[in-house]
């Protein structure tokens, strides 16, 4: 890392592979993909429900293996918008102190099974706001309290230097060929950015992407390792030190 750019000596830009919800393909096809190839990605998982142990316990392995293990928050709740019910809750029925107690009860949870230090955070269907109208606003700041990085959605990737750390964009993939999810990989390099490409199922589920395609990118990314592949924590981390040190 130097003044003029956070990654390491000899990469051009930084990409981050991040998963959502814990489908069950991501342990069964994307890690194993991924760690053939030497890289390391991040996973975001919901540990709701009275059973949450047993069901973080299988992640156990890829968190050992130095993938990131993400807070997805607790609930998982998205805007009410998307319920045909007018008493549905969501987040238009929230506070910032529930989101709060949300997103701090699931980090308890995974710092139990998974702990850590800068863990990042995944805002659920991208969205970042509590309220509704003249009461709306933005939840951000709750989770820079707490998380060195929050994931929300972007068309481009982040420029070190004028990116929000704890909104961050990614892509979200829906069924992308091989070839474009490459020329994501390489506007990083070409552009000196950091990308972050936002996965579901893999070959099958909700919003997958092709297992074939899955495959070539990472096979591409091997062998382009002036491409930094590492989890969201690292590269924010980086980012943040770099530009505590001049940089930007």
């Amino acid at each position: 890392m130097s003044v003029t750019a956070p990654w390491p000596e000899g990469c051009r830009g930084a990409l981050s592979l991040t998963f959502d919800d814990g489908n069950e393909t991501q342990l069964q096809r994307a890690i194993p993909i991924m760690e053939e190839r030497g890289l390391r990605g991040t996973f975001y998982l919901c540990p709701r429900g009275d059973n949450w142990r047993e069901a973080l316990a299988p992640w156990r392995p890829a968190y050992d293996a130095g993938h990131e293990i993400g807070n997805h928050s607790l609930s998982h709740t998205c805007s009410r918008g998307f319920s045909d019910n007018p008493q549905a809750r969501g987040l238009e029925t929230m506070t910032l102190q529930d989101i709060e107690d949300d997103v701090t009860e699931a980090e308890r949870r995974l710092q139990e099974v998974f702990p850590c230090a800068d863990r990042s955070f995944c805002y659920p269907c991208f969205q970042n706001h509590v309220g509704e109208g003249l009461t709306r606003q933005s939840y951000t700041p709750v989770i820079a309290k707490h998380f060195s990085a929050g994931r929300g959605l972007g068309e481009v990737p982040n420029h070190p230097a004028t990116c929000d750390l704890h909104y961050v964009w990614s892509w979200m993939i829906r069924g992308n060929t091989g070839m474009e999810l490459m020329g994501m990989a390489d506007q990083c390099a070409n552009r000196g950015r950091w990308g972050l490409i936002t996965f579901h199922g893999i070959g099958v589920g909700h919003l997958p992407v092709a297992e074939p395609d899955f495959i070539e990118l990472c096979n591409h990314l091997a062998l382009n390792r002036h491409i930094w592949v590492a989890p969201v924590r690292e590269v924010a981390v980086a980012i943040r030190e770099w530009k505590g040190n001049g940089g930007g």
